[in-house]
């Protein structure tokens, strides 16, 4: 049986996903095997969340532009 590889979720909608899983966790009603299984795709969740905000960081330092030319800096710096 060959592996399908899936394609990442949308940031918005891993993050609504995830805030899914954490209210059904935050309830407090599932058993203990059902919240370990909702915490392991909260993780994967949360991973996939990180690595497209990374590529957004990376974007947008790609994208400053100082003095008519474009220059890289770090995240921080292009925020302020």
């Amino acid at each position: 049986m060959t592996a399908k590889k899936h394609s990442p979720l949308p940031f918005e909608a891993a993050l609504a996903e995830l805030e899914s899983l954490v209210g059904q966790l935050e309830q407090g009603e599932l058993t203990l095997e059902d919240a370990l299984q909702r915490f392991e795709q909260g993780i994967a969740l949360v991973r996939t969340c990180q690595a497209a905000l990374q590529r957004a960081e990376q974007k947008v330092a790609q994208l400053v532009e100082r003095d008519g030319e474009l220059e890289t800096l770090p995240f921080s710096e292009a925020a302020g």
